[in-house]
């Protein structure tokens, strides 16, 4: 469903009307000056997967599509003992 804008001045005249419309599962985008600056959505009864929230994001134009040709990150470089907290320290008494 397409989600519809509304003036700030008409969300808050009319928010009852609103709040019945995102129940019904419309999406509405409040505006001020013409500048997108809220959403008004429902609340998700259910509990979905990151996958899905993740998939939401996506279709709400949020999050860009997963692109597949990317190459993996190299795992960690291992440190061993507490270098890196000394590392971090050192740091800090530099400033």
């Amino acid at each position: 469903m397409k989600a519809s804008k509304v003036g700030i001045r008409e969300a808050k005249a009319n928010l009852s009307r609103l709040v019945k419309e995102v129940q019904k599962g419309k999406e509405i985008i409040i505006t001020d000056r013409g500048q997108e600056v809220a959403i008004l959505t429902g609340i998700s009864r259910e509990r979905l997967s990151l996958e899905a929230r993740i998939g939401q994001l996506v279709t709400n134009g949020w999050l860009d599509p997963e692109n597949r040709n990317m190459r993996p990150l190299p795992p960690p470089l291992p440190v061993e003992g507490d270098v890196a907290q000394r590392f971090l320290e050192e740091g800090r008494s530099d400033g």
